[in-house]
């Protein structure tokens, strides 16, 4: 059988390997050194626009979501807003401080928050102590921040802004990642660019990220002993960690590039397919990465083939694929927890799947997605 092509591939530039060897030769092999310090800043820079961002480097964007809200001092008596169509990695943090989560709608124009629905929410909650509210930039589209961040200002609640999927997409020329209070950052293996595993928070207040950082390293005091005053994690990246990141941000517009020179390929081939429809910029404002290229297979247009269908022929092919996230209000662990919003989300789950999106795909490997795609649909006019 061929080799499996994967979701989401990293994709190493060769780089990498200069950080990686300096660090060996300077033996910061410890968590911290140069590679961190300079990943930091060079994060900092590329994302910033007419503010000054600071960055904390750390173990993955799961860890940069906690360490919001522990600055944000969120608790068990507290409540906190999340787009329910994400990963469990946005919703965890939350349960690991206790808050209670109310979740809220997508809207269709880009599949994220629905500020609609969110006003709704943060009307029915204003007699409560709301702590956040944190959007998602799905596979790489950027929410709608300038309604979400109205209506954030209108009640006084705290944006952590969830960008892990999102590095290299702007709204309005603003990059995703700095609308927020803070913002997550995801360097997961799969991710544009990749660490192996990391992440990072991001704020334009050096005072969270300095807390961050401190909190990161296992809250030790300042003294000759090991002392701690306070409650802390191991969240902090590792410094060769870092130096893949380094010569990974050197490439990162060619990643984006090639992530949506993917996407176009998908559109020219199912054009004219009415029962495919893809996750698209609104306008020109918009700019995704299209990190992971999605789309919603209308079985009625289709005749008759659905989501599943296309999958299952593509995993036979040896070709990874997979649905879009299962709305976080719909899953077990969250059973029973508040849901704003018209079931949107649910919509989009049960029709879409993410298609092979790695910035390493050559032509042969679309030559077999496409030839998989193609005998699937041959029973519809395709």
């Amino acid at each position: 059988m061929s080799n499996r092509i994967w979701l989401s591939s990293p994709h190493m530039s060769g780089k990498e390997i200069k950080y990686i060897n300096q660090a060996f030769e300077g033996n910061y092999i410890a968590p911290l050194g140069p590679n961190i310090d300079s990943f930091e800043s060079s994060i900092s820079q590329r994302l910033r626009n007419n503010t000054e961002l600071y960055c904390a480097a750390l173990s993955s964007g799961t860890a940069a979501i906690h360490l919001a809200l522990r600055l944000l001092d969120v608790s068990a008596k507290d409540v906190v807003f999340v787009q329910s169509f994400t990963f469990c990695g946005t919703t965890n943090p939350v349960s690991y401080q206790g808050a209670e989560i109310i979740f809220i709608d997508s809207e269709i124009d880009t599949w994220n928050m629905c500020p609609v629905s969110l006003q709704m929410a943060l009307d029915d909650y204003k007699e409560r102590s709301v702590k956040a509210i944190i959007p998602v930039h799905l596979y790489g589209m950027p929410a709608k921040m300038d309604e979400i961040t109205k209506l954030a200002d209108m009640y006084n609640v705290p944006i952590i802004e969830d960008a892990a999927e999102a590095l290299g997409s702007s709204l309005n020329g603003r990059f995703c990642g700095t609308f927020g209070l803070m913002s997550a950052l995801s360097f997961n293996g799969n991710k544009i660019i990749t660490t192996s595993g990391g992440g990072a928070l991001i704020s334009s207040s050096d005072e969270y990220i300095n807390r961050a950082r401190f909190l990161a390293t296992q809250a030790r005091d300042i003294a000759s002993h090991y002392q701690h005053s306070n409650i802390g994690y191991n969240y902090r990246m590792s410094n060769i960690l870092a130096g893949i990141g380094c010569g990974q941000l050197e490439v990162l517009e060619n990643r984006v590039a090639q992530r949506r020179a993917n996407n176009q390929r998908y559109r020219e081939f199912f054009k004219g397919n009415t029962g495919i429809t893809f996750q698209t910029e609104p306008n020109t404002g918009y700019f995704s990465n299209y990190w992971l290229t999605a789309i919603l297979i209308d079985s009625r247009l289709t005749g008759g083939i659905t989501r599943e269908d296309v999958r299952l022929a593509l995993d036979a092919a040896n070709i990874e694929s997979r649905p879009l996230w299962k709305p976080m209000h719909m899953q077990p662990i969250y059973e029973g927890s508040k849901f704003y919003g018209n079931g949107v989300c649910e919509d989009l789950f049960e029709k879409g799947l993410c298609l092979p999106s790695s910035s390493s795909l050559e032509i042969q490997d679309f030559e077999r997605i496409f030839d998989v795609l193609t005998k699937t649909f041959m029973k519809h006019d395709f």
